[in-house]
């Protein structure tokens, strides 16, 4: 039995990080056959609620310890289910989970539609993931564009204040994504043309 120690939240975190260590939780996620399965093994843990245990096996599926599809199933978090809310004047019978599978399954349709020219990494479209952090950045947009238009919470702040970091930046994929070289690619030929522009 997980037992909370001194109430000092970081101690706490350390704790779980040493239980699931002893669980051998690496060893299990690997021999699980969905990512659901990894999601539920992760949300039996004591502070992991369902939107933590999802983040934790996405990311955890971006190494090559597993191999889930993506497109299995999502969580909204509070911010995407703000952003939907910001969006929409009512999803009637759908759940926020059934916009974003929504959203996923008919971008290319919707893109085509409105004359859009999306810009996909070498043509891998949108996962649930990327649609759920979309609307979580719509909600974030919306509360500094729109003040006056409520969320659910309620929410009229960013937590933090965008800071400009002059350094380029550098981009890598996980490696499963098999595009990296496409990446490398680009970069050489971003750098060519520069070099072969006048000085």
């Amino acid at each position: 039995m997980y037992i909370k120690g001194d109430g000092r939240k970081h101690r706490d975190h350390l704790r779980l990080i040493e239980r699931m260590m002893r669980d051998s939780l690496a060893t299990q996620l690997q021999r699980c056959k969905s990512m659901l399965q990894g999601f539920q093994i992760l949300k039996a843990y004591p502070m992991v609620g369902d939107f933590l245990a999802y983040q934790f096996i996405t990311d955890i599926n971006y190494s090559t310890l597993t191999d889930f599809s993506e497109m299995e199933f999502t969580v909204p978090g509070p911010g995407a289910r703000d952003g939907i809310h910001k969006c929409f004047e009512s999803i009637g019978e759908l759940s926020p989970r059934d916009v974003i599978r929504t959203m996923a399954d008919i971008q290319n349709q919707q893109f085509v539609r409105l004359g859009l020219r999306f810009r996909s990494l070498w043509g891998r479209p949108l996962q649930l993931v990327d649609c759920q952090n979309l609307f979580c950045e719509v909600g974030k947009f919306a509360r500094c564009a729109h003040p006056d238009v409520g969320g659910l919470a309620g929410r009229t702040r960013i937590k933090q204040k965008y800071r400009i970091d002059p350094r380029p930046l550098r981009y890598w994929f996980p490696l499963k994504w098999e595009i990296n070289h496409l990446l490398l690619d680009g970069e050489s030929r971003i750098k060519q043309h520069e070099a072969s522009r006048p000085i």
